[in-house]
């Protein structure tokens, strides 16, 4: 356990500022790419900074831009991005037992920033049977929060310069930078645990497309991901 916490205290907010330079190139992208459809919802530079400084989520960031366009009810809005928003609950989960021993306050601070790509890079570590520390974490955490903001201000003032984001293929960013941290992740994966992860991805895809004959396809990749996971952490330790 001294080796352990010895570990841990190596891992500085520098670090975590160093570890997430590699994703930042998509954030920087993705960010642009929703600050651009933003725009196109007729959203403000104040708005877009809002919506990115507080829903913090490009998924949803999309919906909401789309849902805004489309002229939806706020009440459907909101629960569509809450809904969407649930996986942020697992992945929170799935790491708060490298953070047992934090206060709960460093805790939330810590998943309250949380990102499907800050999760990516720190589930690699934990892969590896590397540590991980708060401060490592902040630094992570902080870096792409900043530097998500940023590139969506960015991207609304570029915004009046292009009047169809779909036409650059735009929309397409977000879903492109998770196929990226997919294959990094599965890359550095034992052989065993690989297969174990493909035939997860494959009862997902199956759920997904069973649950979209009676529900939305936001609330039936929930529900798939809901599902998958609580199978992957049944079996993640058989054979």
């Amino acid at each position: 356990m001294d080796l352990q916490l010895a570990k841990e205290e190596h891992l500085t907010f520098k670090q975590g500022v160093r570890d997430c330079i590699p994703t930042l190139l998509g954030y920087i992208g993705i960010g642009l790419a929703a600050g651009v459809v933003g725009n196109s919802a007729n959203l403000s530079i104040m708005e877009i900074g809002l919506l990115s400084a507080l829903v913090y989520a490009g998924a949803s960031q999309f919906i909401f831009c789309a849902m805004m366009a489309a002229m939806s009810p706020p009440s459907a809005i909101i629960a569509t991005v809450f809904i969407v928003n649930l996986r942020h609950f697992l992945m929170s989960a799935a790491l708060s037992t490298h953070f047992t021993r934090y206060s709960l306050l460093k805790n939330i601070g810590i998943g309250a920033l949380l990102t499907d790509e800050s999760f990516g890079v720190a589930s690699l570590r934990t892969s590896k049977g590397l540590p991980l520390s708060d401060r490592w974490m902040n630094g992570l955490n902080v870096t792409a929060y900043l530097t998500w903001i940023a590139s969506c201000l960015l991207g609304g003032y570029m915004g009046s310069w292009i009047g169809n984001p779909e036409a650059m293929g735009l929309d397409f960013a977000l879903t492109s930078m998770f196929i990226a941290l997919l294959v990094l992740q599965m890359v550095a994966l034992p052989s065993s645990k690989l297969r174990h992860y493909l035939v997860l991805i494959a009862y997902t895809a199956v759920a997904v497309y069973v649950f979209s004959a009676f529900f939305s396809i936001y609330i039936a990749v929930l529900f798939a991901t809901v599902l998958c996971a609580a199978i992957g952490a049944v079996t993640e330790n058989e054979g």
